[in-house]
């Protein structure tokens, strides 16, 4: 009996402390935000820290290390691929997309020698995680060429290394978050053969998502933040050197890659549609990515972003 108690203390206890809000010397909550060094996650590099709260970005090497720490409530959020947030919801992790990261901005980049998806078929395409749009984008890219997502090689690669991939003829083409796609036009290694509107208009690829024990925590502070975040946006859309030098802070690129990377992406709107989610579950479902993917209501919360926009 002793035994049990025990355990049972010290499961309350560590629970208590992956779950204990992080302050400020002077008693201000700290919003600890994870992300990958992506232009797709550009709103957050221009918040800041308010009266009423300090920012801490935390910036992650991989997906898996990101979600491990989302799921374990080291950070408070993150800027994900929406696949894999829809995923640990439906494991339990009790988490809601707050907005989106942005709208379109990815390019299905090919060898030079591509000129059709009729090219691809029997070839190595490249995407960063199974549980992405981007692997949603081949499968519906090949479905209206008339062929299936067997028709093709997927491998599963870490972005930094598909336009390297992509000049060695490993892969003959790949679609990943930006500036990946631009750096491999701007080398001359690829071009772009299809947007992802393209292929499907107002797609869903990266959300914000929060924890909801952060979100109740403090309500006010979740309002302010997340306004914070669709203003972010807003300046981001702007596209000018003061733009590109902020988002550059974060990613260490060449201005002329940077600066078309934006041209190919939007931060204005970052509500997230119900008609584009219900895309995504049901392409989720076809790909054997999820039996049960969560749904609209229960998954994504509006509520913040609405007083926004």
């Amino acid at each position: 009996m002793k035994k049990w108690l025990f355990l049972l203390i010290t499961v309350l206890l560590l629970t208590a402390c992956t779950h204990e809000e992080a302050v400020t010397e002077d008693g201000k909550p700290i919003v600890k935000i994870g992300y990958l060094p992506t232009t797709h996650a550009a709103p957050l590099y221009f918040m800041e820290s308010e009266t009423d709260y300090d920012i801490e970005l935390v910036r992650f090497s991989s997906w898996i290390d990101l979600m491990d720490a989302l799921n374990a409530g080291r950070i408070d959020g993150a800027s994900v691929l929406i696949e894999l947030a829809m995923k640990a919801k439906e494991k339990g992790i009790d988490i809601q997309a707050v907005a989106l990261g942005h709208e379109d901005g990815n390019v299905v980049t090919v060898a030079p020698h591509i000129e059709s998806v009729d090219d691809l078929i029997g070839e190595s395409i490249a995407i960063p995680n199974r549980y992405s749009t981007h692997h949603v984008y081949v499968h519906q890219m090949l479905e209206q060429a008339g062929y299936s997502i067997d028709d093709v090689n997927l491998v599963e690669m870490a972005p930094a290394e598909m336009p390297s991939s992509l000049s060695e003829n490993r892969v003959a083409a790949y679609v990943v978050a930006e500036p990946f796609g631009s750096i491999g036009v701007s080398l001359g290694v690829g071009k772009v053969l299809f947007q992802s509107q393209d292929i499907w208009p107002n797609s869903i690829d990266c959300a914000l998502v929060m924890r909801t024990d952060f979100l109740q925590r403090d309500e006010e502070v979740s309002k302010h933040f997340v306004s914070n975040y669709a203003k972010a946006g807003l300046l981001a859309e702007h596209k000018d050197e003061h733009a590109l030098t902020q988002i550059n802070s974060f990613l260490k690129i060449k201005d002329d890659v940077l600066a078309q990377s934006l041209q190919w992406i939007s931060y204005e709107d970052l509500t997230i549609r119900e008609e584009a989610f219900d895309i995504l579950r049901e392409a989720m479902v076809d790909l054997q990515l999820s039996t049960n993917p969560p749904t609209y209501e229960d998954f994504v919360n509006n509520s913040y972003i609405n007083e926004v926009q």
